[in-house]
């Protein structure tokens, strides 16, 4: 079927169904090409914009091969630099990966502690979580393993599961390995299919309020390992906890010693390390990487002081130690997934879910920043869900991105992801050759090596200050989340502090006001010189060019809110644009949720400061709505002569970048109530600043983008169309026409000279004269050659300036800025005689 026979059918099928074509569409053209517009300019070339279509919209959204391909290639970062990896790439990441290998071997033992698990199950997801992320990763500082926040997380959900099936009470890693494969499998979909700007969604105000009350309450919760305390649940809330270490300290046993002692040696060596790198600069890295191995060495220490005491008491310890530690993968199995475990942590998914995104994303976005790359989000989910997809077969429990061991390999001088191989090695090595060392691991020792990581999540005051600067109320989401932490747990505390934040967006969105504008003439200052208005340009130059002077030197008109609500000067006096003409900027948006607001804002002005054009367009008084009953019996209508009339309203579009229906139809309800209120007259509707070419067809079906029909003439009868044009460039470029004048200049300053010379009289003069002459004719004749044959003007001798339309000529009331809107107001109203007083604000210089 041809173009032309699907027309018809489609034009007939849309007569059948009462579909109105060319709805409010004066022009009566189905489709307007290039000079056949009547709204024609002359003295540019034409323009007219075509319609985005359906098929167009398709097929941008509809993967092509090659997207499917770069797709495919996307999904394994590590074959964009592998072929480049080098010595020097080597080193580095040896160095990182031993570095982080000797941290992440304790802190993943006592976090597996926090997820109610034997220790080795946080070696198990150290491992895998370190061999497996460098295949997908995008970032390379990111390690990937047990965190406290997401090992209290699954602790929390191993005990309530063994609650509710205590069959699995002796197995609680079969519960957390099937906890992991599910969310990885949630974060891995999430991550295929490239939505990974829903992390987003999560403001740095939760994220902050999340990391300290989950730390708070992590910390408190190790108390009564650390000081020996047994006989309550330290599972409780926060406060619960703190109440009952309280009620319990005299239990105190003598774990406290090794533990308290244990705490207070690792913030020594971490403050004395901090001021030996401030005093001895050049030192710095030497202390660095001493404050970094501190956690291997204090429990190295403890370890031995452990074993010094303990050795002749294996069967019965002086203080609570790990004991046996299994040597290798001796939980390696392919994960018990079904229904009935799925269904007993189906209420904390979400939950697990959110800390694993929140942690990793946020941590990498940051060391991205940092170290000058960015990273994928979409890709870190496909890293973190196939981790925790494969990690559970060698016995892992759900892992993700670690702040303090990221922190460490990127000050270690960290190359590539590849450096989680070597970390990865130095694991494997401490599962096969180091379980009879842990077996004298003082568990006090452990819980203080947790206390002290946690430490460093809790936001600072002077982060917090910062934040009260900048949005004084996200800080009381702050303190929300914090305290719904504390009082409550720390899932309810991640489901509060995002509800409320989305619940923040959304009310700024809902309750977005506009802005009504005005113009204030300015121009710029350098230092205590004002520049002089060499930028003023009316027309075009001697040869036929716009003017070369720099624009910001010359007077030029701003439009600034009327009430100063945007923080400027009160001083300024901000000028109306034009009596009866409105300027109306949107400040985020304009969608169905905002709409209203919006325009009930606008209306709500409009009639406050205009007048009814008829006042008599009720002569009955039972003709009147009951919401505008006018005068009581027997008084005259008032009128108001001091207020203007409705002309015009311009509508600043540069804040929206899509509309919908709902919008739409909002903006033609009140178009088609004001133009009643200025009846007999229509008001023109000016829209300025749109940059989305969806948005220039959803408002043009509606009638938007050309003048309003005034009764059975067609509306560009009485229509001044003023469009914006600019140059198009190459050969007719107002930089070759400058050329072109100095290079003439410099014609005419070499035959003056020429001429001079010839008038000196004398011999010896002649002769000079003679010489001069004769290099300046050939100076001349060269200047003359290359002004003809220079490319920049095409041959021609003196170039002349084509120009075009920005905007299609069709849509005469798109404008590409406020001025051209103001323009193309304030001409059609003085045109039309409408303007009611002399020329004034806005007329000039627009």
């Amino acid at each position: 079927m041809s173009s032309r026979t699907a027309t018809k059918v489609g034009h007939g099928l849309a007569k059948v169904l009462g579909i109105k074509l060319q709805y409010r569409n004066p022009t009566g053209e189905e489709d307007l090409t290039t000079g056949e517009s009547v709204f024609s300019v002359s003295s540019a070339d034409t323009f007219v914009e075509g319609k985005p279509t359906s098929i167009e919209w398709i097929s941008q959204i509809v993967p092509t091969p090659r997207t499917l391909i770069n797709w495919a290639y996307s999904l394994f970062p590590f074959t964009h630099w592998i072929g480049c990896y080098n010595g020097t790439w080597l080193v580095g990441d040896l160095v990182a990966g031993i570095t982080v290998g000797c941290v992440v071997v304790p802190q993943s033992m006592a976090y597996a502690k926090l997820a109610e698990l034997p220790v080795q199950f946080g070696l198990y997801s150290s491992f895998m979580g370190v061999l497996i992320y460098w295949f997908f990763a995008t970032s390379k500082d990111i390690t990937i393993g047990p965190v406290a926040v997401s090992s209290t997380v699954t602790g929390t959900i191993v005990s309530e599961v063994i609650k509710e099936l205590p069959q699995y009470k002796n197995h609680p890693n079969v519960i957390a390995s099937a906890l992991a494969v599910i969310a990885g499998a949630i974060i891995c979909f999430i991550g295929l299919i490239r939505c990974g700007w829903i992390v987003d969604f999560i403001s740095l105000s939760a994220i902050s309020a999340y990391m300290t009350g989950s730390a708070l309450n992590i910390a408190v919760g190790q108390v009564p390992a650390l000081m020996g305390i047994t006989g309550f649940s330290n599972r409780d809330a926060t406060y619960k906890v703190v109440i009952n270490i309280l009620k319990h300290l005299g239990r105190t046993k003598i774990d406290a010693a090794m533990g308290l002692t244990a705490l207070a040696m690792l913030y020594m060596i971490r403050s004395a390390c901090n001021l030996g790198a401030r005093k001895v600069p050049h030192r710095a890295r030497t202390f660095f990487f001493i404050s970094t191995l501190r956690t291997s060495f204090v429990i190295l220490l403890y370890t031995l002081i452990s074993w010094l005491v303990n050795r002749h008491h294996r069967a019965k310890p002086i203080f609570s130690i790990l004991q046996t530690v299994p040597r290798g993968f001796q939980n390696a199995a392919a994960p018990t997934v079904n229904k009935k475990l799925i269904k007993a942590f189906a209420n904390q998914l979400p939950a697990t879910v959110i800390v694993i995104l929140i942690e990793h994303i946020a941590i990498a976005k940051s060391f991205g920043r940092v170290n000058n790359y960015t990273i994928d989000p979409s890709q870190e989910m496909v890293a973190i869900g196939i981790t925790n997809l494969l990690g559970p077969f060698l016995g892992a429990y759900p892992a993700t991105g670690s702040f303090s061991r990221t922190a460490i390999k990127s000050k270690a001088g960290v190359r590539t992801p590849l450096a989680g191989v070597i970390t990865a090695l130095v694991v494997l090595l401490a599962i096969y050759a180091l379980p009879a060392v842990f077996f004298y691991i003082p568990n006090a020792s452990l819980s203080a090596v947790i206390i002290h990581a946690v430490g460093d999540l809790i936001t600072p005051p002077n982060t917090l200050y910062q934040f009260w600067r900048i949005s004084p109320f996200e800080v009381i989401i702050f303190f929300a989340g914090v305290f719904v932490t504390i009082f409550a747990s720390i899932e309810d505390g991640i489901y509060t502090t995002i509800c409320v934040s989305v619940a923040v967006l959304l009310f700024r969105v809902v309750k977005a006001k506009g802005r009504f504008l005005g113009k204030v003439r300015i121009r710029s200052v350098i230092g205590d010189h004002m520049m002089e208005d060499e930028g003023k340009h009316t027309g075009y130059g001697q040869n036929g060019s716009f003017g070369v002077n720099d624009p910001d030197k010359s007077i030029r008109n701003l439009f600034l809110p009327i009430g100063h609500n945007d923080g400027s000067n009160p001083k300024v006096d901000v000028e109306s644009p034009y009596p009866g003409i409105f300027i109306y900027r949107f400040s985020e948006g304009f969608n169905y949720p905002n709409a209203n607001h919006y325009l009930d804002y606008m209306i709500a002005t409009i009639f406050k400061e205009t007048r009814r054009t008829n006042p008599s367009s009720y002569p009955k008084l039972g003709d009147r709505p009951w919401n505008d009953p006018g005068p009581r019996r027997g008084k005259s209508i008032p009128i108001e002569p001091d207020k203007p009339t409705l002309k015009a309203i311009i509508l600043d579009f540069s804040s929206v970048n899509n509309v919908d229906i709902t919008s739409v139809q909002q903006l033609i309800d009140v178009r088609n109530q004001l133009d009643r209120y200025a009846a007999p007259d229509t008001v023109d509707w000016h829209l300025a600043c749109i940059n989305n070419r969806w948005t220039k067809r959803a408002l043009a079906s509606a009638g938007f983008g050309f003048p309003t029909p005034r009764g059975d003439a067609p509306a560009f009868e009485r229509w001044k169309p003023v469009f914006s044009v600019a140059e198009i460039g190459g050969q007719n470029s107002a930089a070759a026409a400058a050329e072109y004048d100095e290079n003439e200049k410099e014609l005419r300053r070499l035959r003056t000279e020429e001429a001079r010379s010839r008038s000196i009289g004398g011999h010896k003069g002649d002769v000079i004269a003679h010489g001069h002459d004769t290099a300046s004719s050939t100076s001349g004749s060269d200047l003359r050659q290359q002004l003809e044959s220079s490319k920049a003007y095409g041959g021609v001798k003196v170039p002349t300036v084509r120009v075009a339309v920005l905007h299609g000529l069709n849509r005469p009331l798109f404008h590409i800025d406020l001025t051209s809107a103001l323009q193309s107001a304030v001409a059609n109203v003085e045109m039309r005689g409408e303007g009611g007083v002399a020329k004034g604000v806005g007329t000039e210089a627009v």
